[in-house]
């Protein structure tokens, strides 16, 4: 079986797709958030990239060749902008931080 045929693949995929553009649109009104609502607001993005991160080290490790079809057209187009998955990662979780402790000031 490809890693694309297994359900759970597919299932985690389509949820993950779902959780990120519910919280880009919820992300457009971030600045008429609460306190509390930012604070919420940043542990689901935490979640989502770790979420993320994870599914992503699942292609890494398949040796199904679409997989690591995917994983080279990710790190080829990252790295039209000069960065790696892993620092996209990074900086996200720099992101995510600088938000955290201007709520908290």
């Amino acid at each position: 079986m490809g890693f694309y045929d297994s359900e759970i693949v597919q299932k985690e995929a389509k949820q993950l797709f779902e959780d990120y553009q519910s919280l880009t649109q919820l992300g457009s009104e971030y600045g008429k958030f609460d306190r509390k609502g930012k604070k919420i607001f940043i542990e689901q993005m935490e979640s989502l990239m770790e979420r993320y991160k994870i599914f992503m080290k699942r292609f890494e490790l398949s040796e199904d060749f679409m997989a690591q079809i995917t994983i080279q057209q990710l790190k080829t187009q990252l790295g039209q902008f000069g960065v790696t998955p892993q620092q996209m990662f990074d900086q996200m979780n720099v992101t995510l931080k600088k938000m955290k402790s201007e709520i908290e000031s």
